[in-house]
């Protein structure tokens, strides 16, 4: 199986990355095409193809995944259209543009037209620990295996459909910033209660980790494991306290809402 990623910008780059990186593809089944030579030779020197031409980029491809900003992809299926056909799978990994808006950009003159995928991972893809969602607008079921175990090779995912794409994209793409901020924000903490920034940080990302790793052994509620280390009168029942009386909950729930 041969892939093309058109775009190499933060997702589109780490999406090669992930993949490079991966079991599912050989590096020279993946090919990265992108309008800037500069922002290819990594992936080169990675061991994949590369090309700055989208119509030589997708010829022989039978997955063809389109990672450029929103306002480009119309843009990029006009020029590559000519080059496809109906056995390829098409996945769309720009956000907010519609199965029905695809569709029309990608109708053949037949009627007919590739499978098509809406897929939403973040930028985790190029370590292999994305959350990725993704949404079979007109596959069949071969097809949807195939597209799950590319995006299983590099993450977890879950199949959903489009209606919550949005909240995906809110909880898991989005989100990936908002747990980065919330490692940010205690790492200043542990700045002013006296460690140096990066040691700061490296206790904080291991913390994080360990957090991640127990309720993925244990798949308990995170309340049930916080419950465990506040004790009456303690350290971590005050510090909580102070968070949501700051409004921590809230605010996170309101900013996965905007």
């Amino acid at each position: 199986m041969k892939i093309a990623i058109i775009g190499a910008g933060a997702m589109g780059g780490a999406f090669a990355e992930g993949l490079l990186k991966g079991n599912r593809f050989k590096s020279a089944d993946i090919t990265v095409a992108n309008p800037h030579a500069s922002k290819l030779e990594r992936f080169a020197e990675m061991g994949a193809s590369i090309t700055t031409n989208n119509k030589a980029a997708v010829g022989d491809a039978d997955i063809v995944a389109i990672v450029v900003k929103p306002w480009l992809v119309e843009q990029v299926v006009n020029d590559i259209k000519p080059a496809l056909n109906p056995r390829q799978i098409i996945v769309n990994m720009a956000a907010s543009i519609s199965s029905e808006q695809l569709f029309a950009w990608l109708e053949q003159e037949d009627g007919n037209g590739p499978a098509l995928f809406q897929v939403i991972p973040n930028i985790a893809i190029a370590v292999g620990n994305s959350m990725t969602f993704i949404v079979p607008c007109r596959a069949d079921a071969e097809q949807v295996r195939q597209v799950k175990e590319v995006f299983d090779d590099v993450g977890q995912t879950y199949l959903t459909d489009e209606q919550h794409l949005r909240a995906g994209t809110m909880l898991a793409s989005c989100g990936i910033a908002y747990a980065m901020r919330y490692i940010r924000a205690a790492t200043e903490g542990g700045v002013e209660l006296g460690f140096k920034a990066d040691v700061a940080k490296d206790i904080v990302l291991q913390t994080v980790k360990g957090a991640v790793e127990l309720l993925q052994a244990n798949g308990n509620h995170p309340e049930a494991e916080i419950d465990k280390v506040t004790t009456p009168g303690g350290l971590t029942i005050r510090g909580l306290n102070e968070m949501e009386h700051a409004g921590f909950t809230s605010a996170v729930i309101r900013g996965l809402k905007v």
